[in-house]
């Protein structure tokens, strides 16, 4: 409690202050836009000390992040703080750097009502607690969209018309080219483009991702490394089959730019034979799984999404291999599926054992579901792996020794002891 100048104790209202600038530039400067929105707001509290206002030394900053949305690291702290009862009014500069978004912005208004807590823009005044206070709030926050969703339109053009005069409309660095940053363009880099051609010809030689993946290892070869405005350091690490995939379907290596489903002619000269990359993406196209909701679990595979990896901790995906007409069904580490199965000490293993183990620890744990090695196998594959998420949390496999751990679900077996229900249940496989 304080006291006021008239001599009567007032509550103390703790005042949390948020910041935010959609930009990194200018962060690394001594007194940024967050110190200067952090003052601002300060200084209004400190006008205010006279009914308790009292600033809390926690800082909620979001450098970087747009508000277009909520997902920022120090919004989700105050929201957080707020929920837990340690705010009880928060400060902004102006109505944007909490939201640009009317409906995230009406979810906050509810959340701050809901725990009392009052919310002020140091320069544009109003009172929430009116419902004219709430109106002007709404007319300026949709203004604030307004112009956010015009700034994305005028972006999206901008890139549109670079794009069809075949520019460089930046993003992640392509190996094989440098950017020249006084023209913003695309150069070769020499010495990179062999590899890139290398690459390309690996493919075709070996026919797929991951023996390339581990030729690729054995060379030590490794992804484009490149420097920030600010100094740091990205890539550089190694190929795994998704970033091996991307490379060999980048149409910048043929001279091209791709906006939409149209290709123009880039600014940047080709590194690549286009009927070479023509070949590569032919035969990518044929060796690409055919996928869709209806075969999701074609091969009624018990423990997907559920089974993962104990030495390396990756989850492990169900495949399966063809012997004539017989299918012989796995579980594969997904670990050794993207850098080659010599890097994990599971590998893969059998699917019909391992998930009649996970049966019986089912049947021996709660007989009141019947014999469910009998009622599960006789279900259609999606409804098969319905039911065993609802009773298995997560599976366990260390290939190492051999051994297996089932976590249930507490609240999907009411029958069980909540302590049981919770326990891995560790077996011999």
């Amino acid at each position: 409690m304080n006291t006021a100048s008239n001599g009567v104790a007032c509550k103390t209202v703790r005042c949390a202050v948020y910041t935010r600038k959609s930009t990194e530039e200018g962060l690394n400067q001594v007194f940024n836009s967050l110190d200067a929105q952090r003052e601002a707001a300060e200084a209004y509290i400190a006008s205010q000390c006279h009914a308790g206002w009292l600033c809390l030394p926690q800082r909620y900053d979001d450098g970087g992040f747009t508000g277009a949305n909520m997902d920022r690291p120090a919004l989700k702290r105050l929201l957080d703080d707020i929920q837990a009862g340690h705010v009880d009014c928060v400060l902004v500069q102006k109505v944007d750097r909490l939201s640009r978004s009317l409906l995230d912005f009406a979810k906050m208004m509810e959340t701050f009502d809901r725990q009392r807590v009052a919310f002020v823009s140091v320069t544009q005044q109003f009172n929430t607690a009116t419902s004219m206070g709430r109106l002007v709030l709404n007319v300026l926050l949709s203004f604030a969209q307004f112009e956010r969703e015009i700034i994305s339109e005028r972006t999206r053009d901008k890139i549109a018309a670079t794009r069809r005069k075949g520019k460089w409309s930046g993003g992640v660095p392509l190996l094989g080219f440098d950017l020249d940053p006084r023209q913003t363009r695309l150069v070769v880099n020499q010495k990179e483009a062999v590899r890139v051609r290398a690459i390309f010809a690996l493919y075709l030689e070996l026919g797929g991702l991951l023996p390339v993946v581990r030729e690729l290892k054995r060379r030590r070869w490794r992804t484009k490394r490149w420097r920030t405005h600010h100094g740091e350091v990205r890539g550089g690490g190694p190929f795994t089959k998704t970033n091996l995939h991307r490379l060999l379907t980048r149409v910048a290596y043929i001279g091209k730019v791709h906006h939409k489903n149209e290709l123009y002619d880039g600014e940047q000269p080709a590194i690549v034979e286009a009927d070479i990359w023509q070949q590569v993406r032919a035969q990518l196209r044929d060796r690409r799984r055919s996928g869709g909701g209806q075969a999701r679990n074609k091969f009624g595979a018990l423990l997907q999404g559920l089974l993962h990896c104990a030495p390396c901790g990756c989850a492990m995906t169900p495949t399966h291999a063809m012997r004539g007409r017989k299918c012989y069904r796995y579980y594969l580490c997904c670990g050794a599926h993207r850098h080659g199965r010599q890097n994990c000490p599971s590998k893969a293993i059998r699917a019909e054992p391992i998930e009649r183990l996970v049966l019986e620890q089912i049947q021996s744990l709660e007989p009141a579901l019947g014999n469910v090695q009998e009622r599960v196998p006789a279900l259609p594959p999606d409804e098969q792996l319905r039911l065993v998420q609802l009773l298995i949390k997560r599976v366990d496999y260390d290939g190492t020794q051999g051994k297996v751990s089932i976590t249930l679900r507490p609240d999907s077996l009411p029958a069980l002891p909540v302590k049981a229900a919770a326990q891995d249940k560790e077996t011999d496989v």
